[in-house]
């Protein structure tokens, strides 16, 4: 009899853990659920946070952690999935940075640690005890890595740009205006 793999364990593990509590925050945005604002409340948030259009951010940053994080929990398109979660996080890091890196305080410390663990988590790959293992890894492939991760750095880069851009031509829109 063979002995189960503690590596495939621990990675059984963490992706359990860290995929269930991106799909609960993801579900707090999308649906509602556990306390969330649903998509409404995450649209009118995602506006008020700078990221336009708020719908399409609400959508997406709902998609990224629900999503990504029940892919994660499951083994399931793990690159992908990692790198869906890792790509949500990058917004919400650039939302808490201004209030420095400590959670305590309002900083990115949770979010960073959330994207960082999805990222290693589909670099890595999901181990034997999962869908991607049951499947032949058909969805967890070297260019399935190469390509979610390279995508999703894209838009990330671009979303957290076009937000970082935004909020500066407010800030120059206020100090312009007359007191």
């Amino acid at each position: 009899m063979a002995h189960p793999n503690r590596r495939d364990l621990g990675l059984l593990v963490l992706r359990v853990g860290t995929g269930a509590v991106l799909a609960a925050h993801g579900t707090q945005k999308l649906f509602g659920w556990f306390g969330g604002g649903g998509i409404e409340g995450t649209t009118h948030a995602m506006e008020a946070m700078g990221f336009s259009p708020g719908r399409q951010s609400a959508v997406a940053a709902g998609l990224g952690e629900a999503g990504g994080g029940a892919l994660l929990a499951l083994g399931l398109a793990t690159p992908a999935a990692g790198a869906a979660a890792a790509g949500a996080m990058a917004g919400a890091v650039a939302v808490h940075a201004p209030a420095g890196f400590f959670a305590q305080g309002g900083g990115y410390e949770y979010p960073a640690f959330l994207g960082f663990t999805a990222a290693a988590i589909g670099i890595a790959g999901a181990g034997r005890y999962s869908l991607d293992h049951a499947t032949g890894h058909v969805l967890d492939r070297p260019w399935v890595v190469a390509t979610a991760f390279i995508g999703t750095a894209l838009a990330a880069a671009a979303v957290v740009g076009r937000r970082a851009q935004a909020r500066t031509d407010d800030d120059e829109a206020a100090d312009a205006e007359p007191v």
